[in-house]
């Protein structure tokens, strides 16, 4: 049998807090118990909140926790051309269509309905867009992502998505490409990660079938949350693990509070 393959895969927007350290120790000892190995992936196709020491903190963040893992570290940044390869088969497959419409015009024209995201489900502008038609507007230099025509695929669970946005405008990529793709290219045989993004595996499972790619065993923790039962998160300023280094905590007082010691 395959040695198992599991992987952590941060994004260098914000410093890591306690619910990352949770799931990267979680993966780690998975790997060691099983005889596998751990990767550490940095997700940084959003360019736009990305951030070289975020990067650098994540790397000294993990490290003072006592994690290693096998090396190259994966940058997504540096691999961009392989996201657009996905992205061409499944054009030429016809399972997605170039959307050059801005957010507000999407949200403008959305019908009733949210994705699992919390965002406005698309309302189709420009699905019907003949590919000649779009191809011109891209040799035009048109801003434009993908999305998936979801209802050529009859998949229940996926179509909660909608037509899911796979690559951004001016971004050419999205964390659904980048993670499938990623996934596969590395030999990632097992995805340990928060609940909160179970609901992006139907997503996950379509493209992977599409682009006929092995689709690892899926594990959702439960996430850490704060006092007030809140999830952890960067965006809500839940406290970093460098101030809990700085606050005299050491890495053996974090195992033990995330059950690890």
């Amino acid at each position: 049998m395959a040695r198992p393959v599991y992987r952590f895969a941060p994004s260098p927007n914000g410093f890591l807090h306690l619910g990352h350290a949770y799931s990267a120790l979680l993966n780690a000892r998975l790997a060691a118990e099983t005889g596998g190995c751990l990767l550490l992936r940095i997700e940084d196709t959003d360019e736009s909140r990305a951030r070289p020491e975020f990067t650098s903190a994540i790397l000294d963040d993990l490290a003072w926790l006592g994690l290693s893992w096998e090396e190259p570290v994966r940058v997504q940044s540096a691999h961009f051309a392989d996201y657009e390869a996905a992205l061409a088969r499944l054009w030429a497959m016809e399972a997605i269509y170039p959307c050059f419409c801005s957010r507000k015009q999407a949200q403008q024209q959305a019908p009733a309905g949210r994705d699992p995201d919390g965002q406005p489900l698309y309302g189709g502008t420009c699905r019907g867009l003949s590919a000649d038609i779009a191809r011109e507007q891209i040799a035009g230099g048109a801003v434009h992502g993908w999305r998936v025509a979801m209802a050529a695929f009859g998949d229940p669970a996926a179509a909660v998505w909608g037509d899911a946005m796979i690559a951004k405008r001016k971004v050419g990529s999205s964390y659904h490409i980048a993670v499938v793709t990623d996934d596969a290219l590395q030999g990632v045989t097992h995805v340990v990660r928060g609940k909160d993004i179970e609901p992006a595996t139907p997503l996950h499972g379509l493209l992977q079938r599409l682009l006929g790619l092995p689709a690892p065993h899926y594990h959702h923790h439960e996430l850490i949350r704060d006092a007030a039962g809140q999830k952890l998160s960067k965006s809500s300023g839940s406290t970093a693990l460098r101030q809990l280094r700085a606050d005299g905590v050491t890495p053996a007082d974090i195992r033990r509070r995330l059950g690890f010691g």
